[in-house]
């Protein structure tokens, strides 16, 4: 059926206790894979911990054995391509191959201003995200020193060494919703599509358009991992839920993509995303401090999909 991983947002707190504590339960409780964010901080303060994603993923790598992870997504506003390829390919390598690299083109204006990093306006901001994936993805797939002139980033004999373990290195995952430059860059350079907080319905249309962006290029459909990322209010009982949700109505989440409700309700809506063409929904787990619920929804959730 569909895959079940578990999202966090890096920088709501995550510290290395946090981060240590969530890692091996989320390896023990069965879930396929742990993903986080890459952010300074939040759109507005205040401004709590914020663990550096590659040292976190890197410790990850060397301390699970089991788990598929990696970053959703990295943004090339942050890092060189050259040092993000780098830095993923010796992270899968220690890790077995359990790393995809998730990448996207940066959005967060607040981070950006803070700490001094060119965001760029819309257009030229995916320009750049263009030009860092077709440095990334030669440099992972390739042997062959890269010479690259664009309108960021010059190259000249770039290589990587020493070369994955993995052929082609970790697979690329690219994330977001839009329907023109996102799916065509999925559709070039990636093994995974990871949509956002978005419902069955325009999963479906999306999946459908990325197919047909697919086969125009010479590549099977199946080749690339359909994956969703959205929010999650699971509760033991319909008391937890509704005190979780805090006055919002379920029903309009649900709607909205959003993953609500307890274990049965939450099954049902994991079938709908599947029968969408989801295999892998990251559930994102806001509250770094609370595994007795996720213990919970482990345990009354997974042993229904098999």
């Amino acid at each position: 059926m569909i895959e079940v991983a578990i999202m966090i947002e890096g920088q709501n707190g995550l510290n290395w206790p946090r981060w240590q504590k969530l890692a091996i339960a989320v390896e023990a409780l069965g879930f396929a894979g742990l993903y986080r964010s890459d952010h300074y901080t939040n759109s507005n303060p205040p401004d709590l911990d914020s663990l550096e994603l590659w040292v976190s993923l890197t410790w990850l790598a060397s301390h699970t054995q089991r788990i598929e992870f990696g970053p959703l997504v990295s943004p090339v506003s942050f890092r060189h391509p050259t040092l993000t390829a780098r830095m993923a390919s010796a992270v899968d390598d220690l890790s077995g191959g359990r790393l995809t690299l998730g990448l996207g083109a940066g959005w967060q204006v607040r981070e950006h201003t803070n700490y001094g990093w060119g965001l760029l306006d819309p257009g030229p901001r995916f320009d750049r995200f263009e030009e860092g994936l077709k440095i990334i993805s030669h440099l992972l797939n390739s042997d062959q020193p890269l010479d690259f002139e664009g309108t960021y980033y010059r190259l000249k004999e770039a290589a990587l060494l020493p070369r994955p373990t993995r052929p082609g290195g970790p697979p690329i995952a690219i994330g977001g919703n839009g329907a023109n430059r996102t799916l065509s860059y999925v559709a070039e350079y990636a093994s995974e599509w990871n949509a956002i907080f978005i419902p069955a319905k325009k999963l479906v249309e999306l999946n459908g358009k990325l197919d047909e962006m697919l086969k125009a290029r010479g590549r099977d459909p199946r080749a690339v991992r359909r994956s969703l990322m959205t929010g999650c209010y699971f509760g033991r009982d319909r008391a937890e839920v509704s005190k979780l949700l805090k006055g919002r109505d379920a029903t309009d989440l649900r709607e909205r993509g959003v993953v609500a409700g307890t274990a049965n309700e939450i099954v049902s809506q994991l079938g709908l995303l599947a029968e969408a063409g989801v295999q892998r929904v990251m559930l994102q787990w806001l509250e770094l401090d609370v595994l007795d619920r996720l213990e919970a929804m482990a345990q009354l959730i997974l042993p229904q999909l098999k």
